[in-house]
């Protein structure tokens, strides 16, 4: 039974595969054209639900809870491996369901997971689609459009950049608006889509992003603790660390030379605070602004320029054989196939047709 209740006509199914059991919800016949869905960080499959819907006749949505989420199996996450963790287990699901090659979907740090798939299946992805996807450098302490760190031991990433009120009051199960800065719900409506819209599915969603699995090894994970940018440096386990520019390692390199190279649809929405030039979840641009302490300044540690480092790796993956296409849909945050499903799926449809 899954935690979070399904809309009509989405299954829910522990699948057993060969590293752990997973959660996944499924739409459409079951020998239809495969579409797997990744979710973002503080969220679960529950996300995908109405896009699932949406898919035309004759297509099988497929969306798993990530390891360290959802109704999904409680295994670590070891970030040393960057995306390792999660490639595997969707090649695993895969396997068990007898699926040779898919398109794939991801949204945020499930799009950083797509670019890594596309990387890593050797020719099993049909289309890559990804939504205001995190940058495959990793998720803050790098800077300009190639991803140089700003430190050489990659300071300022991993665990330590988390408001560590948040993942408290997720473990609390706190439902409330009280605290401005980190009750799940006040960061939910004010990032994840453009205020004022709220989700008719509001509650459902918050279930979906309380099941994060949180603790010093899970989110946030664990971390050499930041009284200054230079000392905040990324632990070994959880998703988090596992997004550092410490971890992420080969990814660029491996989804710009994959032998096989699908088309990258890349939609975001215009007003996206989480992942941008001038991300409200970095340290360089909260620097800038005179919220941290120690910010050693922007020639050190500038904002992190992501949306700015996903337009040149495609264009590199472009001048190596791929293609690509940026959809920006107007008016709305880091969620816009939540806020404005028909016109996300106006672009997807023409990519799965």
């Amino acid at each position: 039974m899954a935690t979070v209740p399904t809309l009509p006509g989405i299954t829910s199914k522990v699948v057993d595969t060969s590293r752990l059991k997973q959660h996944v919800l499924f739409s459409g016949p079951e020998n239809g054209t495969p579409v797997l869905f990744v979710h973002g960080n503080a969220s679960s499959a529950s996300y995908w639900e109405e896009i699932m819907l949406k898919l035309p006749a004759g297509f099988r949505g497929i969306a798993p809870d990530l390891r360290g989420y959802g109704d999904t199996e409680d295994k670590l996450i070891d970030a040393t491996r960057g995306m390792g963790d999660w490639i595997d287990d969707i090649a695993a699901l895969l396997d068990a369901l007898k699926i040779e090659k898919t398109h794939v979907v991801g949204h945020s740090m499930g799009g950083t997971i797509v670019f890594g798939l596309v990387g890593s299946l050797n020719g099993r992805v049909w289309s890559g689609t990804v939504v205001n996807p995190g940058s495959i450098y990793g998720f803050g302490g790098s800077k300009d459009l190639d991803g140089t760190p700003c430190y050489d031991d990659f300071a300022g990433s991993g665990g330590g950049v988390v408001n560590p009120e948040f993942p408290k009051l997720i473990a609390a199960g706190d439902r409330s608006s009280d605290n401005p800065q980190a009750s799940p719900r006040v960061v939910m409506n004010g990032f994840y889509w453009k205020p004022p819209f709220v989700p008719a599915r509001e509650e459902d969603l918050l279930s979906s992003l309380m099941t994060e699995k949180i603790g010093d090894q899970k989110y946030p994970g664990d971390f050499v603790p930041f009284w200054q940018l230079a000392q905040c440096r990324a632990g070994k386990f959880g998703p988090i660390n596992a997004l550092s520019p410490k971890y992420v390692g080969d990814s660029v390199k491996n989804f710009v030379g994959a032998a096989s190279k699908p088309f990258i649809l890349w939609a975001r929405g215009d007003s996206d605070m989480i992942v941008s030039d001038s991300s409200f979840f970095d340290f360089g641009t909260l620097g800038k602004l005179g919220y941290v302490p120690g910010w050693p300044g922007e020639e050190v540690y500038p904002p992190q320029p992501m949306v700015g480092q996903t337009r040149s790796l495609l264009e590199k993956y472009t001048a190596q054989g791929g293609s690509f296409e940026e959809v920006v849909i107007a008016d709305t945050g880091h969620t816009p196939y939540v806020e404005k499903p028909e016109e996300f799926m106006k672009a997807f449809g023409k990519v799965l047709k």
